[in-house]
């Protein structure tokens, strides 16, 4: 089992990234070999402040290790680092196709009405997602629902090349396939944590309200303050889960707090049915504070020490271009490249 996964350096780590991604990147380290990658290339699909870009990527690198990843047992870096990223990523473009593309929902949805003016990157990047895992020939990969659809398309090219060059990988390495089909692995307790405004909404960096989200750098008077003006409704906690599917400002603070507990939102709610969103908020509050200031705090420490983060990503490319060098000489070998 080979695990990889990603995150964007978009400045903000927060807790939709800690508990839909970074919870379970720590739990697989222990049971797969695990590639965690700092998906620098696919941030500037959008707009960068060049002058913030390598904080950000200092950022994420500490969140992974203040969160519990370690380096000894997971290869952590960042993508710009191993250039055979983007050279399959160009192979992969030569082979998908572009109704593939078309059918890409998270493009529709980041474009909406603008999709003219956005870069070729952002309409293209999920070949650069298959790149990702196709380049470590990856069993598994960790992602959130809304990034489902684009394991399906690494999978769809990587059968695509698998029929292409049945022939050439036949004759080349006595096998009928190349590269592996990905499965993903809806990760974390809790696969999509929503914004705190609008329940509806996903928790996002890129959102310009800072009070939708918990960033994990925030201290503790701060997280209270979110969490008293999260939104809400006027109704009491019913006993039942199943009644929260039309509040999602509720389900959304239940699978908050039953997801940095480690227990289902099922349980949960019997803690707090018939009481007012005032005993939740209070409670959720305290648990915040006590899991994950310190994370926060922990990760301001490793952020001090730009050549110990800088370490940690010259080691981990070192050991990912290891295993991706080799799989994008064969690649190029079975197309005729070389």
């Amino acid at each position: 089992m080979r695990v990889f996964s990603g995150i964007q350096p978009s400045g903000n780590l927060h807790l939709g990234n800690y508990l839909g991604a970074i919870v379970n990147f720590v739990k697989l380290q222990n049971n797969a070999e695990c590639i965690y990658c700092v998906v620098d290339l696919h941030s500037i699909t959008v707009w960068q402040d060049p002058s913030k870009l390598q904080k950000n990527i200092y950022e994420i690198t500490a969140g992974f290790i203040a969160s519990g990843l370690d380096p000894e047992k997971s290869i952590i870096f960042n993508q710009s680092k191993v250039k055979e990223h983007a050279e399959l990523s160009w192979l992969l473009n030569c082979v998908a196709r572009v109704g593939w593309l078309n059918r890409m929902t998270q493009f529709k949805e980041k474009a909406g009405k603008n999709k003219e003016n956005m870069s070729v990157g952002l309409y293209t990047y999920p070949i650069l997602m298959a790149a990702d895992i196709l380049a470590y020939k990856a069993t598994h990969v960790p992602v959130g629902e809304d990034q489902k659809q684009h394991i399906e398309l690494s999978r769809d090219i990587a059968q695509k090349f698998n029929i292409d060059f049945k022939d050439r990988i036949q004759q080349l390495y006595n096998k009928d396939e190349f590269f592996i089909l990905p499965e993903p692995l809806i990760s974390g307790p809790v696969p999509r944590v929503m914004s705190l405004r609008d329940g509806h909404k996903k928790m996002s960096s890129s959102e310009i309200s800072d009070m939708t989200r918990i960033n994990i750098l925030d201290e503790a008077d701060l997280i209270a303050n979110k969490i008293k003006k999260a939104k809400t409704d006027s109704d009491s906690i019913p006993d039942n889960y199943e009644l929260v599917n039309d509040r999602p400002e509720l389900k959304n603070l239940l699978s908050i707090y039953a997801g940095v507990l480690g227990e289902s939102p099922k349980k949960i709610i019997e803690d707090f049915s018939g009481k007012q969103f005032s005993h939740l908020k209070t409670s959720l509050t305290e648990l915040l504070v006590e899991r994950i200031c310190p994370i926060g705090n922990e990760m301001k420490k490793i952020m001090s020490d730009k050549s110990y983060i800088n370490n940690i990503l010259n080691n981990g490319a070192s050991k990912a271009r290891e295993i991706s060098e080799p799989v994008l000489v064969e690649t190029k070998k079975i197309i005729g490249l070389s």
